[in-house]
């Protein structure tokens, strides 16, 4: 099971980045029961504090990507297969998995996905549905989040950045 350090900026499933401020017993009770917590600040939000267990494997927290894993990401987001789900049901269900998940790669499929559904719609004279806006939203702003802290840019640049390298990608083919 990885440890992680004082200092290290760790991304919870759903919170998205924190930086781990200090490794603590909270109160008396969990010191005499041995169970260590990790006392997190989100980026996001700096007055929050979130206590996760030392010891706990459902916490899901994992290291932020690095400079270069985030490129590597980016390089690859066009190969990156659409989380494509016909059925509505299932669909929203897989939005929460991905989030749940941590793992930037299925935020990637679901954010293709629903941008393709998207531009369906609208070319159907229909709108974008309530549950895609807001799935849409949630997945951008922890990918964004966390390729913006590994690449030290503001995350609403993010965004700019991965259309800028997409573009001159295509240009060299």
């Amino acid at each position: 099971m990885q440890k992680y350090e004082v200092g290290d900026f760790v991304s919870k499933p759903v919170t998205g980045i924190c930086e781990i401020e200090d490794i603590l017993y909270p109160s008396p009770q969990d010191e005499k029961n041995d169970k260590l917590y990790y006392l997190m600040k989100p980026i996001e939000d700096e007055k929050e504090k979130i206590y996760v267990p030392v010891s706990s494997q459902v916490s899901r927290l994992r290291l932020c990507l690095t400079k270069d894993e985030a490129w590597d990401l980016i390089e690859r987001i066009p190969e990156i297969p659409t989380a494509w789900t016909d059925n509505e049901k299932m669909r929203e269900q897989k939005y929460k998995e991905a989030v749940k998940a941590n793992d930037p790669e299925a935020l990637v499929a679901i954010i293709k996905m629903i941008y393709q559904r998207k531009q369906k719609r609208l070319s159907q004279g229909k709108k974008c549905t309530a549950t895609d806006a807001r799935y849409f939203q949630v997945a951008e702003n922890l990918l964004y989040m966390e390729l913006g802290a590994a690449l030290g840019k503001p995350k609403q640049e993010v965004c700019e950045t991965i259309v800028d390298y997409i573009n001159k990608s295509r240009q060299k083919d």
